[in-house]
């Protein structure tokens, strides 16, 4: 994909197809589009009550008010509802990564601008968005058996990857170097532990730890990463 400036007002660029994991398949007609996401409400909204392993089909498409049959047209089972819910809260991250960086100001931001607003909207989401807090880009607790968790957003990627190749994407000239491939899949990887110790400390997720997480980022992605 062509690097595009993170500062543009137009939606945000995703990266190239991944082979598809979630949805079996996507909904056209307005009526099955609500059925759709009436179920990934539900599913969403009964992860934090009962969390991953206490989450059924049946019970997704009984608090979606659709027919269990209608859920298995779009979905596969339990991970393809998981799968497509990520890739939701994905699309949902980068859009809102994109409304901070355009409401930064024109022009392309600092690294350590962009890596701050990828933080502060991974946080808002976590304290707001229902579901979040166990499932993100792929589940963080209670890991049911039959559940790839690893790859709920790319066949062959593992999540933090396949996030990493999005970031890249929309980050533009920024991380156009090739050696920001492996350094953001670093970056990732430092910024899941640290934040998954920031909402275990505080449930609406320890400021310190918040603020040490940026200042990690910030330093790590300062310089342009050698080629690999």
């Amino acid at each position: 994909m062509t690097p595009q400036r993170a500062a543009s007002a137009a939606p945000a660029p995703r990266a190239p197809a991944a082979p598809a994991v979630g949805a079996r398949r996507r909904p056209v007609q307005q009526r099955s589009q609500e059925r759709y996401e009436r179920l990934l409400d539900a599913c969403a909204g009964l992860l934090d009550e009962v969390g991953p392993a206490g989450l059924t089909t049946k019970e997704v498409a009984l608090r979606a008010e659709v027919p269990i049959g209608t859920l298995y047209q779009f979905f596969a089972g339990k991970e393809g509802l998981l799968a497509a819910l990520a890739e939701r809260n994905l699309a949902r991250f980068l859009d809102g990564l994109a409304a901070r960086v355009a409401a930064a100001g024109p022009g392309t931001p600092s690294t350590a601008a962009f890596t701050d607003h990828a933080v502060d909207e991974f946080v808002a989401m976590k304290r707001a968005v229902a579901g979040f807090g166990h499932l993100d880009f792929g589940l963080v607790d209670a890991v049911p058996a039959e559940v790839d968790d690893l790859h709920l957003l790319d066949a062959e990627l593992d999540n933090n990857a396949a996030v990493a190749a999005r970031l890249r994407a929309i980050g533009g000239e920024l991380f156009a170097a090739p050696g920001y491939a492996l350094a953001l899949r670093v970056a990732m990887e430092c910024a899941d532990a640290v934040l998954k110790l920031a909402f275990r400390a505080d449930p609406a997720g320890d400021p310190a730890l918040v603020a040490e997480c940026k200042r990690l980022l910030r330093g790590y992605l300062a310089d342009t990463p050698p080629a690999p």
